[in-house]
């Protein structure tokens, strides 16, 4: 993955951390004020954008002379746990599963339903923190470098945004990061997607490693997960979302466990939300200033949600869209808006309005049993509706062209 004629960072002071480290060149001019705010984090971040999965990668390497079919009958046998099924597959799919059933001590020391509790109770803040604040803020990294090139939220931009939201429901049902729970199988299959796209892009010519790094890297994954999580919390808390300290540390820990079944090593997977934030911070100090990908991903992205959320009608579309961006605006600060290209807009007021909606609500549920019922299910059903389910079923399809629209659909 390393080229040895590429530029080496440089950075004052104490390197010992890089030393020996080729960087890819898109980094080197963030290296010495990030190393200078947070030496050990950020030289562990440079360091893991050369590092992508690699048990994951090696293992579809090893499994490259399968057909789809062949390959999709064997990983769905291991997602059941099904061994005697699984006993005809490669060695190494065989060995990447019993990998998988091999979880850490931690896996499960904190009691996940507080966190599956207040995310059903926060539902629709935590879908709308989503989408206006924590994925647009993960696009103004190089992560936007893949989904602008594979297209996959120009060409099946709903789909894959509904895809990741079903995904977060489901790690947080009631036993959904078990073993067979449908949370853990998604988190593992993100995991194998990850590795297709990984090698796809390498193989596409259009990936520059010695500028950018490892496609999908450890870092992107690293920075994303905590994104999802600490991130996720002081924007829906933003939005007027209500979190006891126990259920803030159990929302943590179930993001942590997904994270930790998606591959993501633990060198760079946070503790806890203290360190989630951390890696945040120190993530967006180590990369390169918003670039053109990540303006076409962050406004594809507002201007996709109405989609998403099931309206058909063009002027209610442009009418939520209009919203949307207000909100996300808000979200995510003045700066960051215009680095994107926004629509200029006056977003003063705009959180605290958001908030006195939510509390009437709120106060029209204490009052109002029947009311309190209907927006249970409204925000249950609104949560459905914006999650990818087909009618076959939970598969575990993957892309098989670097470029969306060539792709099987998956």
């Amino acid at each position: 993955m390393q080229n040895p004629d590429a530029t080496r960072a440089s950075a004052p002071g104490n390197n010992d951390h890089l030393e020996g480290v080729v960087l890819p060149t898109d980094y080197i001019p963030q290296v010495e004020i990030a190393l200078a705010h947070d030496h050990e984090r950020a030289a562990n971040y440079f360091k893991h954008t050369l590092i992508g999965d690699p048990l994951a990668d090696e293992t579809l390497e090893e499994c490259s002379s399968l057909t789809r079919a062949e390959l999709y009958l064997f990983v769905q046998a291991g997602m059941d746990g099904d061994k005697a099924a699984l006993a005809d597959a490669p060695a190494a799919l065989r060995e990447f599963f019993d990998q998988v059933d091999e979880l850490p001590d931690w896996f499960h020391e904190t009691d996940s339903m507080p966190g599956v509790r207040s995310f059903h109770r926060n539902s629709s803040l935590i879908l709308g923190a989503m989408v206006g604040g924590v994925l647009v803020e993960g696009f103004t990294t190089n992560i936007s470098k893949s989904f602008f090139l594979s297209g996959r939220l120009r060409d099946q931009g709903v789909r894959r945004l509904k895809q990741n939201n079903r995904h977060m429901l489901e790690i947080f049902m009631p036993g959904g990061m078990d073993r067979l729970g449908d949370g853990f199988k998604l988190s593992v299959r993100i995991r194998l997607v990850h590795a297709h796209i990984r090698r796809l892009l390498r193989e596409s010519g259009d990936w520059d490693i010695e500028a950018w790094g490892v496609p999908v890297s450890s870092a992107h994954l690293g920075f994303a997960i905590a994104a999802f999580s600490a991130r996720l919390l002081h924007h829906a808390r933003r939005l007027g979302a209500q979190f006891t300290d126990e259920e803030r540390a159990s929302f943590m820990q179930v993001w942590r466990r997904s994270g930790y079944v998606m591959g993501i090593p633990e060198t760079i997977l946070y503790h806890d939300e203290a360190d989630a934030l951390k890696v945040f911070e120190i993530g967006r100090m180590c990369e390169p200033p918003i670039g053109l990908e990540s303006i076409a991903m962050a406004n594809a992205l507002e201007n996709s949600a109405p989609v998403v959320v099931g309206i058909a009608d063009p002027s209610q579309r442009r009418s939520l869209a209009k919203y949307v961006y207000n909100v996300s605006g808000a979200l995510i600060g003045k700066e960051m808006a215009a680095a994107l290209r926004y629509p200029k807009r006056n977003t003063l007021g705009v959180l605290p309005m958001f908030r006195l909606d939510v509390r009437y609500k709120r106060l029209m549920a204490r009052l109002f049993p029947s009311y309190a019922a209907r927006m249970k299910q409204n925000d249950f059903t609104g949560m459905l509706g914006a999650s990818a389910y087909d009618e076959a079923g939970l598969t575990y399809g993957w892309p098989d062209n670097v470029y969306a629209e060539r792709s099987s659909r998956w």
